[in-house]
């Protein structure tokens, strides 16, 4: 039987707990636990979204798999038949909610595509006509398709909000050859799974991927990877340039939370059963749409 997940607890030695995502180590390796916790304005919230780990997940399962001949991953297996014993003794809590990943030092910045213009690039745009040092054409409209991905990386900030940075930041803190690789693969895998997501039904309108180096010093992607929670998805039947697009993702928490005046400051309010519901449906959609299976049936719920 299906039940909420707000925060995982295993046997094993918990590294760090996101506001989304839990973290053991055993024998070796790390066991990431996509709970149901959601977060807006960088503040956990108190309602957990239904089924929202099990999404998480299993979509970043299917892109490292999708992915495995343009880049290598920290992925291993997903399959709870395959983790260290320790794992499997919280076999509910881990079944299709978690991976097994190789350990990796995570890089300092995020590592953003964006295909389309929206959210802070727009801001950015609209006040000094480019972003992150790119200069863009004139004339461009809110969420209209650029003509080709931009690389807009930012810093990786442990409390508060991430800032963006030019390409030459990245080169002073990572060195030019590391950046220029990390640069060139987050374009490449932007555009495979982009031109893949748009024949499923949705645009990708910009994504965040986080590389780190494993144990022989060699370039990795880690973290999740194209996800609702990682990335800006529009539905492309309903893609209109010149204002916001309807999106899978979270955006319908936080316009609720918009439309209360929510200072955006913890404690968090709670919210309402509609909002929860609606926000548990678009990421299902999302996962039905990517995969063209039913998550609850996988599931057997």
């Amino acid at each position: 039987m299906y039940q909420v997940l707000s925060q995982s607890n295993i046997g094993a030695k918990l590294i760090k707990r996101g506001k989304v995502r839990d973290v053991y180590e055993a024998d070796g390796y790390l066991l990431i636990v996509a709970t149901d916790r959601i977060s807006a304005f960088d503040v956990v919230l108190p309602n957990p979204i239904p089924y929202k780990g099990y999404v998480l997940n299993q979509i970043s399962v299917f892109w490292f798999k999708f992915l495995s001949g343009v880049v290598k991953t920290h992925f291993i297996t997903d399959d709870v038949n395959l983790f260290p014993e320790i794992f499997k003794k919280s076999y509910e809590q881990v079944v299709y909610r978690s991976m097994l990943v190789k350990k990796a030092k995570p890089l300092p910045v995020e590592c953003i595509v964006r295909g389309y213009i929206s959210g802070s690039a727009w801001k950015e745009y609209k006040k000094y006509g480019s972003v992150c040092g790119i200069k863009l054409p004139e004339g461009l409209r809110e969420s209209d398709k650029l003509s080709e991905p931009i690389f807009t990386p930012s810093t990786k900030a442990e409390t508060g909000h991430d800032e963006n940075i030019t390409f030459e930041k990245v080169v002073d803190l990572i060195g030019r050859e590391l950046a220029e690789k990390v640069r060139d693969l987050s374009l490449r895998i932007y555009i495979e799974a982009e031109e893949y997501a748009r024949k499923k039904g949705i645009i990708i309108a910009d994504t965040k991927f986080e590389f780190g180096l494993d144990e022989n010093g060699e370039l990795i992607l880690i973290d999740e990877v194209l996800t609702p929670d990682s990335s800006r998805f529009w539905p492309l039947s309903e893609y209109e340039p010149g204002k916001p697009q309807p999106s899978f993702d979270k955006q319908y928490v936080r316009d609720y939370l918009e439309s209360i005046n929510w200072d955006k400051k913890p404690p968090a309010p709670e919210l309402p059963e509609e909002v929860i519901k609606k926000t548990r449906d678009k990421y299902l959609e999302a996962y039905r749409l990517l995969t063209g299976e039913d998550l609850l049936k996988k599931l057997k719920i």
